[in-house]
């Protein structure tokens, strides 16, 4: 049971790697396995379709993000205006990785799996929710402890910085630039200003 755990693991592993440096569809089974160096006809045994495994990839990461969003927004030493710059302070780093294993899956993913899969397509919107739901929270908290002027509506500005910032992030990979995230991270600035 432990080997196929760690075999699955490392399909999943390989899997990541591949998938943000070629995206979903780019990644085909037989270069999947091979990479992976697990034989090929064993692909079955662990996932029921590509995109079973598409989901259990998308599954991984919404784990590990939700341990980011923990440490971010979250943080139960700082205040609310500091975990929200921490935030997407850290997704501008991220997405200016040079390996693009560092970005956003939801980035990476969000337009291409949108009209191919379902349940991926669920996962991504799940993610989101529960992204939204954590940066309005904070937003609420910086109102309430006064380091951000209290918004009209906390759950419609979360969702508007994330929009912004999905956009910025996608205009900043076909363009090669970190401008749109910076212009991201001051207009931010200005839409959340100290009292």
């Amino acid at each position: 049971m432990e080997q196929q755990n760690d075999t699955r693991s490392q399909i999943l592993t390989t899997g990541r790697r591949l998938t943000a440096q070629q995206g979903y569809t780019g990644v085909g089974l037989s270069s999947l396995l091979k990479e992976a160096g697990v034989p090929k006809g064993s692909f079955y045994h662990y996932f029921a379709s590509k995109e079973a495994y598409g989901c259990a990839l998308l599954e991984e990461f919404m784990t590990e993000y939700g341990t980011r969003l923990n440490a971010s927004l979250a943080h139960p030493d700082m205040d609310a205006r500091s975990r929200v710059f921490t935030y997407f302070e850290r997704w501008r780093t991220k997405q200016l990785s040079p390996d693009p294993v560092n970005r956003c899956l939801v980035v990476k993913l969000s337009a291409e799996v949108a009209d191919l899969s379902a349940d991926m397509s669920i996962l991504l919107q799940k993610l989101v929710s529960d992204i939204l739901t954590h940066l309005a929270r904070t937003l609420e908290q910086g109102a309430d402890d006064g380091t951000i002027v209290p918004l009209e509506d906390a759950a419609a500005s979360a969702e508007m910085l994330y929009h912004m910032w999905l956009g910025a992030s996608l205009v900043a990979s076909i363009s090669h630039s970190d401008a749109p995230l910076n212009s991201a991270m001051d207009a931010t600035r200005a839409l959340l200003p100290a009292p």
